[in-house]
């Protein structure tokens, strides 16, 4: 068997990506030791109960004491406060990551909180489920998903930063020991790429449940009744942790807004060519987003074949 990476790895937060993470360092063995801390006291007995952890600690210090590799998997607003409270129980050879979908608000209110030789190597596995809590999680979360890792100073082809090229090096080796591509990009580029390919998806989902929800001359036992696959997708989407995606919209809201823009902009012409009739606008428009589907399918982010709910079982988390 070979050596772990990490002696003790710190997971603050234990959620879908918390408790995943640790299942997928537990299959792996990449930890001697897996230590993890919720805030609240009912996530923390439950996870002793799962026992997905080594060792579940009633204080993020405690979690972080003695951690080689602390991951950050709390919601990314309460970044800051959680970097705070750690920062004078890390180790000085300590590599500092999280896994928030959000990346220049978390170099802003991460970093001045990290002490001097411990590396900071914000990240963001994409990768999740509509579910939540400890129980969601399951190992195979990462397996065959990227993994962007952002040094801070790093452009898109370099990954020269603050931290050790050694320790970035590590932290990636870590990743695809869980099973996951592992890329790099500059905190910027990357909160805009995810304000489209992520971020605008989910506020149009929460945002057309919403309105589905709220017309009066449709009740909600005939949107439940007669979902098809279109809106069936859209509520998958909108049952997301709440507090996670009011945390990203808040802390990318520039680049949230830019592609909002540009979004509804979209839309606008979308809207001109059903009104006027013009039948070739559409169909070149659908034309391409159908092309975009297809190389989706072919870069092995999800499967050509449909499923629809039908396979789903009542009670899976991973459906």
């Amino acid at each position: 068997m070979s050596k772990p990476i990490f002696e003790r790895v710190a997971i603050l937060g234990l959620g879908l990506l918390g408790a995943s993470l640790a299942h997928a360092v537990r299959r792996g063995g990449l930890a001697g030791e897996i230590a993890g801390y919720a805030r609240s006291s009912e996530t923390r007995d439950r996870v002793r109960e799962l026992g997905f952890c080594d060792q579940v600690c009633d204080s993020a210090a405690d979690a972080a004491k003695g951690a080689d590799l602390v991951v950050l998997c709390a919601p990314v607003g309460a970044f800051g406060a959680l970097a705070e409270t750690i920062a004078p129980h890390l180790r000085t050879d300590c590599i500092v990551t999280d896994v928030g979908s959000v990346k220049s608000a978390v170099v802003r209110d991460v970093s001045p909180h990290i002490p001097d030789g411990v590396h900071f190597i914000p990240g963001h596995p994409i990768a999740g489920t509509e579910q939540s809590g400890p129980d969601a999680g399951f190992a195979e979360l990462f397996d065959g998903r990227w993994c962007i890792l952002t040094p801070i100073g790093a452009a898109e082809d370099d990954v020269s930063h603050t931290a050790d090229r050694a320790e970035v090096e590590k932290l990636a080796r870590f990743w695809r020991a869980c099973g996951s591509n592992v890329d790099f990009m500059d905190p910027h580029h990357h909160d805009l790429v995810l304000a489209i390919t992520s971020h605008l998806p989910h506020l149009i989902a929460y945002n057309i449940v919403g309105t589905a929800a709220d017309l009066e001359t449709v009740t909600q036992s005939d949107v439940i009744k007669y979902s098809a696959g279109g809106f069936r997708d859209f509520t998958r989407i909108a049952a997301s942790d709440p507090t996670m995606w009011r945390d990203i919209f808040l802390n990318n809201r520039e680049a949230v807004l830019e592609m909002l823009g540009r979004f509804t902009e979209d839309l606008s012409a979308l809207q001109r060519a059903i009104r006027w009739g013009d039948g070739d606008a559409l169909f070149e428009r659908f034309s391409r987003t159908r092309t975009i589907r297809r190389s989706i399918i072919d870069a092995g982010q999800d499967s050509p074949v449909p499923d629809f709910g039908r396979h789903a079982k009542p009670g899976d988390k991973k459906a």
